[in-house]
């Protein structure tokens, strides 16, 4: 056959960014944005944004510039995320749960030019710009987000910031055209995988990766026309798993909550006929074990990833009348590219096999080209359900590459494979599980830390010979660390667990805080001194039950 060659008629750059464009069409009058007793449709939303859009071009914001943001779950920080790629800056959603020196390292990483900053944090954002070298001469821009529902927020001094939120975007044109990628691979997303290191890695995904996670995400958790999404998970988390572009594109509602609470997600739920909504499984529990919960009217999809929900949980959010879906993923894939694919005879099984199987990560998404488990030299490993490999894969939902870090870019780019640094099995019948992590991440509360970033904190404490963190099973947040220290010899004054404890809430953000404490003469080590963390994973799985069975 002829050999024809692209043009400009098929060759637009793939972008998220143009879902706002057809919700506006399609769905002008339908809500987009509830919050309180705030509501915006989809024609407003579109509007605002590009009014935003336009005033941040006025301020110097130039295509490829870092603006970062550090806000709940509120309408602006819905808006935002087509707002900063809209002006064709870099979008930077910041855990709120970090702290000071932690944002100061990733604002200055990232060479942010502005922050928007919720009138919550303002305090944290003064603070981590305080931190800033004396010599770093750019330091980016403050925009203050208000919000009449935030205690003594009307008082706080604006003196810092070049304006409001709702200030920008009164100054902004409506009819601003947007701008449109010049490559679909140009940078659109800038996200940290962790927020504790002094070298944080700053994940970059293109609108091409963005695009097509945005749309896997809607096709395999089989999210129809005009549904109704509550936000109980972090936008700022790995974006909202890509869905506040995926929400755009079918038209839904998103409804809006400054922080979680049971009690209030289940009147939302009632009051707004919610019907999708997405969490880590310590979100089911929280859900679950809530004085406020009885069986829902109507069945509400909720997607859940992280830590595999223990099945007692699965079991109790089902049986209130919640659909789980289950599923895996990275920063550095956007959102869940490996999902547990329902079949349809499981639902004959016993309920705790259901709930085994469906704590399986599974199988790829249609976005993500190939998932596999591979050994050390590259080969699949067995699909028997026994033989451990590192998981890897490949497809356009990987991301671009790390922020300034050839060398982690390098690493984890192997052989055409990405490479999580997770270690799973295949079972026979194609489905992935993770079992354990290369490298020692815990995955608290839905958040992702790293046992070596606490570990080094630890070993700062004058009385601290040896120490190694490891994972905890806990019912309530899936995992927490659990620290097992040996101090040093001659010591006057031994610390106990909450002198521990205490210490390293000072130095380290509160999620990451080891929950136990765990004294040893030694800590077991192998015939080259190297710790032996399967061992202490062991105790701390038994100290884990053993305090639960006691509670």
């Amino acid at each position: 056959m002829e050999q024809l060659q692209p043009s400009a008629a098929n060759s637009s750059p793939l972008t998220p960014l143009g879902f706002l464009d057809r919700a506006a069409t399609v769905y002008g009058d339908v809500p987009s944005i509830i919050y309180n007793h705030t509501t915006f449709t989809w024609a407003h939303t579109r509007r605002r944004c590009l009014q935003l859009a336009s005033a941040l071009i006025s301020l110097g914001i130039r295509r490829g510039a870092v603006v970062s943001v550090l806000a709940p779950n509120i309408p602006a920080m819905y808006e935002l995320q087509f707002s900063i790629p809209f002006a064709g800056a870099v979008l930077n959603n910041i855990n709120l749960r970090l702290d000071a020196r932690t944002i100061s390292i990733i604002l200055r990483h990232a060479n942010s030019s502005l922050v928007f900053v919720d009138c919550a944090s303002r305090d944290l954002i003064l603070e981590a710009l305080s931190l800033f070298p004396e010599h770093h001469t750019q330091r980016p821009l403050l925009v203050l987000i208000t919000d009449d529902t935030v205690e003594n927020a009307s008082a706080l001094s604006t003196a810092d910031f070049v304006d409001t939120y709702e200030g920008l975007v009164s100054k902004g044109d409506p009819n601003f055209e947007w701008a449109r990628p010049n490559s679909e691979w140009d940078p659109m997303i800038l996200n940290y995988t962790s927020g504790t290191t002094s070298s944080p890695k700053g994940v970059v995904h293109s609108h091409r990766g963005t695009f097509i996670v945005s749309l896997d995400t809607l096709i395999d958790w089989e999210v129809p026309k005009s549904p109704i999404y509550l936000w109980t998970l972090p936008i700022f988390h790995a974006n909202g798993w890509s869905l506040p572009w995926g929400i755009a594109a079918v038209g839904g509602t998103n409804i809006c909550v400054r922080k979680f609470d049971a009690g209030i997600v289940y009147s939302l739920i009632k009051l707004h006929h919610v019907t999708h909504m997405c969490g880590a499984p310590v979100v089911l529990n929280m859900l679950t074990n809530s004085p406020d919960n009885k069986p829902l009217e109507k069945p509400v999809h909720i997607l859940t990833a992280g830590a595999p929900p223990p099945a007692a949980v699965l079991h109790r959010t089902e049986a209130l009348g919640f659909v789980v879906s289950h599923g895996y993923g990275l920063t550095e894939t956007g959102g869940l590219v490996v999902s547990c694919a329902w079949k349809e005879k499981w639902n004959r099984l016993p309920a705790t096999e259901r709930a085994r199987l469906k704590a399986r990560q599974g199988v790829r998404t249609v976005g993500m080209a190939e998932v596999d488990v591979v050994g050390p030299n590259g080969e699949s490993v067995k699909r028997d359900g026994v033989s451990i490999g590192e998981v890897v894969m490949r497809g356009g939902c990987v991301m671009l590459g790390y922020l300034k870090d050839p060398e982690g870019t390098a690493s984890c780019f192997k052989n055409g494979w990405f490479y999580t640094g997770d270690v799973g099995v295949m079972h026979e019948d194609g489905y992935l599980e993770i079992k354990d992590r290369s490298k020692d991440v815990i995955i608290s509360g839905g958040e992702n830390l790293s046992s070596v970033e606490v570990e080094s904190i630890l070993y700062g404490h004058p009385a601290v010979m040896e120490a190694a963190v490891v994972a905890q099973p806990h019912e309530y947040w899936g995992e927490t660390p659990c620290a097992f220290v040996s101090l040093k010899a001659g010591i006057k004054e031994k610390p106990s667990e909450n002198d521990i404890i205490k210490y390293c809430r000072e130095k380290m953000p509160r999620y990451m805080v080891p929950k136990s404490v765990v004294f040893k003469d030694e800590l077991p080590k192998t015939s080259t001194g190297k710790i032996q963390k399967f061992v202490l994973r062991q105790i701390a799985k038994d100290l884990g039950s053993y305090t639960q069975s006691r509670m």
